[in-house]
């Protein structure tokens, strides 16, 4: 059982929460929910003693064990097997290691690699697999579902249901958290409130306690505003004086209700410039491969029409974002033809179109470059929406964390008049409400969208016309919505077969031209990682010199490589799927 109480934390002055008190009990699920700054990491930073509180208690009773989803992890083993088997307590059998692994999207050939060769999804996979294996008696998970496919989040649901310990969840995954979690913590207004049930119940307690507040305190300020009436009109007579009096009293007895102030939330509203046309888009038979041997887009024909929909899905690493490049026509098909009207006018957001921003602008600087027709007022007003307001809009690009400069990213968009919307997992840095947001305002928006994302609710709630879906290896396009999809054909949902014998499946012999070939990919991309680290701190250095010849060139070169790394990665997953 874990036991917190009075429990408070400010940063140089800034208050972010107070009185924060709460109890696990054994084997509950809770969800950590607030909006973005409101201190939901740093309460489990505190939990971890990993930083210190202002003020309050921790209390955990004794041998009582804490496993959490460490970020700074380094890995130590040889193999992803033997790294995941170093945290299996010893009473434990070893098969519980590959059921966890293969539950999370690991295959045979995967167990055998090197865990520093695997990509920054897969490193988060097998930290989250390590932390699963130790069996502590609370779990402290931070965004754990972030770079999981839709398989693997179903797995990391049923395996946490049936956990018999206690777990801490902070995720952005409305639906993992509704089929997981048996009560919600929220940090509100600087103080934690906690509801049995999901996220629906939660904000459900807080609309209906912010509502009865505001009815509250428009009630006593009403009171007070008669007390005050009748004391200035019968407080100088002398027969009215008693009464007078006891209303004086009976004024200062009543309480002081604040209003609440309005809380900051990112605002969403896409611009639309109209096409008059069908067509925007057309993919006829279109392929696309780094290998020839091993296509990694295969014979796609895909027609976006105006005000349609379309949701790309599929486990990680098959292609996803490749395709969404060829619609946004980033990359050529290496077969197959590509027709885009002249009209077509595309917002595009992708994680690596964060390393297009200008690192020397502001951010209102960046946000207005994307509309040079856009007034000074305009701009601070998309800045504002973002969550950049006042001084906050004049921070340079380069002093920003990656959520911020994903707010900049959508910024850009929001500024922009399009009529065609390309969205890669545009909600990794945003909060329950953020999300909500944005969902609105995808709803609202008469263009045409092309989403990529993990998120079941976010499937359910876009109402696509078509699905993209990739499996096994293959694409194939679903004319309807994802609910009818899960009907009709749904997943094909596997898992690993436990073993008899100890130990990982066994290597396939080298004498495998695949496997050579797989061992040059991987060769590459260890060479092409040091290669981008070099550049990287090449750039680092051109900001210290002000080498304005090398803050041109460097982040082209930057996004070309790690372009290069992540096709890479799809052609080495399509390679592991032919062994």
């Amino acid at each position: 059982m874990l036991q917190v109480e009075n429990l408070s934390k400010s940063y140089t002055g800034s208050l972010l929460f107070q009185n924060v008190s709460f109890t696990i009990q054994k084997g509950e699920k809770c969800a950590i929910v607030g909006r973005n700054g409101s201190g939901k990491t740093t309460l489990f930073r505190i939990l971890k003693g990993e930083e210190s509180q202002d003020g309050g208690t921790i209390s955990l009773p004794k041998g009582y064990k804490m496993g959490f989803l460490d970020q700074h992890t380094h890995f130590k083993a040889p193999t992803v097997w033997e790294e995941a088997l170093r945290e299996l307590p010893p009473t434990k059998p070893e098969h519980e290691v590959e059921s966890v692994l293969f539950g999370l999207g690991f295959d045979d050939h995967l167990l055998h690699q090197a865990p520093e060769l695997l990509s920054g999804g897969y490193h988060l996979r097998l930290k989250l697999a390590k932390v699963l294996c130790q069996e502590p008696n609370c779990l402290l998970l931070d965004e754990p579902t972030n770079y999981l496919d839709i398989l693997s989040l179903r797995w990391l649901e049923r395996h946490l249901k049936n956990w018999k310990g206690e777990c801490l969840i902070i995720s952005h995954d409305r639906d993992f958290l509704n089929g997981l979690v048996n009560y919600t913590m929220g940090i509100h207004r600087n103080t934690l409130k906690r509801v049995a049930g999901g996220l629906e119940q939660f904000y459900a307690k807080i609309v209906e306690e912010e509502e009865l507040h505001e009815k509250a305190r428009q009630t006593i300020e009403k009171k007070k505003e008669h007390l005050e009436d009748y004391i200035r009109r019968f407080g100088a007579k002398a027969s009215k004086a008693t009464q007078a009096q006891s209303k004086a009293k009976a004024l200062d007895k009543l309480p002081s209700l604040s209003k609440l102030a309005a809380l900051d939330n990112l605002s969403f509203h896409f611009e639309y410039t109209p096409f008059f046309g069908k067509k925007l888009i057309t993919l006829d038979h279109v392929s696309y491969a780094y290998d020839e041997k091993v296509p990694l887009i295969q014979d796609v024909s895909l027609e976006i029409e105006q005000g349609k929909k379309i949701a790309i899905i599929g486990k990680n690493g098959m292609g996803k974002s490749t395709l969404l490049k060829l619609i946004e026509g980033a990359i050529t098909p290496n077969s197959g033809t590509y027709t885009r009207s002249d009209a077509v006018r595309m917002g595009t957001f992708g994680q690596t179109h964060i390393l297009h921003l200008d690192l020397t602008r502001t951010i209102e600087e960046e946000i207005g470059a994307s509309n040079t027709n856009l007034a000074y007022g305009a701009v601070r007003a998309i800045c504002g929406q973002m969550m950049f307001s006042q001084d906050s809009a004049k921070k340079r690009i380069s002093l920003l964390s990656g959520g911020e400069k994903s707010r900049v990213l959508l910024g850009k968009i929001l500024a922009t008049k399009t009529n065609l919307l390309l969205l890669d997992e545009p909600t990794h840095h945003l909060d329950l409400e953020s999300i909500e947001g944005l969902m609105g305002a995808i709803d609202e928006y008469e263009g045409s969208v092309v989403l990529v994302t993990h998120s079941e609710w976010m499937l359910e709630r876009l109402n696509p016309d078509i699905l993209v879906v990739f499996e096994n290896g293959k694409q194939k396009i679903f004319l309807g919505n994802y609910l009818e999809f899960l009907e009709k054909e749904g997943w094909k949902e596997t898992t690993s077969k436990k073993k008899d014998k100890k130990g990982p499946p066994p290597k396939k012999p080298s004498s495998n031209p695949l496997e050579k070939e797989i061992a040059q990919i991987e060769k590459s991309i260890e060479e092409s990682e040091n290669k981008l680290t070099e550049l990287e701190n090449d750039l680092a250095k051109a900001y210290e010199t002000s080498s304005s010849d090398l803050i041109a060139k460097l982040p082209s070169q930057i996004l070309e490589l790690q372009n290069k790394i992540d096709d890479l990665y799809h052609v080495l997953s399509q390679k592991y799927q032919k062994l």
